[in-house]
């Protein structure tokens, strides 16, 4: 048996198959087939799974999953399919909801890190962009200290007659 990851540990469900979607709460149902002789036999009922690719912005590819039509309904409520794991409880996500949160959250804090890196990439530089050059160059050079000009200290112009 393969060990289970500590996040999973959290939800327990007695339908062993709604670990592999989105199930939203939904499970086998039991109840009775009634004819006219009134006769009851033992009958079960299936959620309404279907196998669907949804669409995630933030990864930019579709998901595969099993879900129920209620669940299809829900993502559509909450505006897709990010803002639907991202917004459930785990115990309506179940361990498959929970497995494309992590993968999500995953993808989008990767992301960030490289919008920043382009960021600082396509800006102009700054100010305290050519003081960190300027020192990093005075250190290489073997320079103590920075002129006055370079270090905020008040200075006064002096005109020179020729």
């Amino acid at each position: 048996m393969f060990p289970t990851l500590p996040i999973f540990s959290v939800v327990s469900q007695p339908f062993k198959r709604s670990q592999l979607g989105l199930f939203q709460g939904k499970t086998k149902q039991y109840g009775n087939n009634v004819p006219f002789s009134k006769h009851k036999t033992r009958r079960t009922w299936l959620p309404n799974v279907q196998r669907k690719r949804l669409p995630s912005e933030a990864l930019g590819e579709d998901v595969r999953v099993k879900i129920t039509t209620r669940a299809l309904r829900t993502i559509k409520k909450y505006g897709g399919i990010d803002n639907y794991v991202a917004k459930s409880s785990a115990k309506i996500l179940g361990p498959e909801g929970l497995r494309i949160r992590l993968k999500i959250r995953d993808h989008l804090a990767q992301g960030e890190s490289e919008k920043a890196r382009e960021i600082q990439a396509d800006r102009p530089p700054t100010l305290a962009d050519a003081r960190r050059a300027r020192e990093q160059a005075m250190k290489i050079l073997g320079l103590d200290s920075l002129p006055k000009y370079a270090l905020g200290i008040p200075f006064k112009l002096v005109a020179v007659n020729e």
